[in-house]
């Protein structure tokens, strides 16, 4: 764990007009890659809008390498079906936290991320302070597929003893 900055806690909450990639639906999960970690989700059993409210925690060493959410659909006897992907952007939400801002009320925005050519998000995302904690939520629009969305909310663990995002390098 050298080098963590902390942790991230990603909260795949549910998927919206997934593709159908089977006669009978699909069963979709979600993958999530950073470096080398891959995460996973339990699948869902015939559905393209599945609610699946699941947190993955990945261990952050540098915020510019990305983090991969990649959805596929389920398959018993052949090898699953890709039903699109999408990289999840925390440049803006850790440009957020480096900015220590403290006893904030709840709801507070705290910056407002639009959908753009150079990020997955289908509508505009604000990182918000809550309970005293930064987060973000997100509605990622699919990649390489012909359509789908998937919810997530992004939240920052400091690890005590660890760096923490004082010291992390944007590019």
């Amino acid at each position: 764990m050298e080098g963590m900055l902390g942790l991230l806690k990603i909260r795949v909450k549910r998927g919206i007009n997934l593709a159908v990639r089977d006669s009978m639906g699909s069963d979709p999960y979600v993958v999530i890659n950073y470096g080398t970690q891959k995460l996973k989700t339990r699948f869902v059993k015939r559905n393209c809008n599945p609610e699946w409210n699941e947190e993955l925690t990945l261990s952050i060493q540098d915020p510019n390498i990305p983090i991969t959410l990649t959805v596929f659909d389920k398959d018993t006897f052949t090898v699953d079906d890709k039903m699109g992907q999408a990289e999840i952007d925390i440049k803006p939400y850790i440009e957020a936290m480096q900015m220590e801002l403290e006893n904030l009320p709840n709801g507070c925005a705290v910056k407002k991320v639009e959908p753009s050519r150079k990020n997955c998000l289908a509508d505009e995302s604000i990182v918000e302070w809550n309970e005293g904690k930064m987060s973000q939520d997100m509605r990622l629009r699919l990649k390489n597929v012909e359509c789908g969305e998937v919810e997530i909310s992004i939240q920052w663990i400091d690890i005590p003893g660890f760096k923490g995002l004082k010291s992390a390098t944007i590019f």
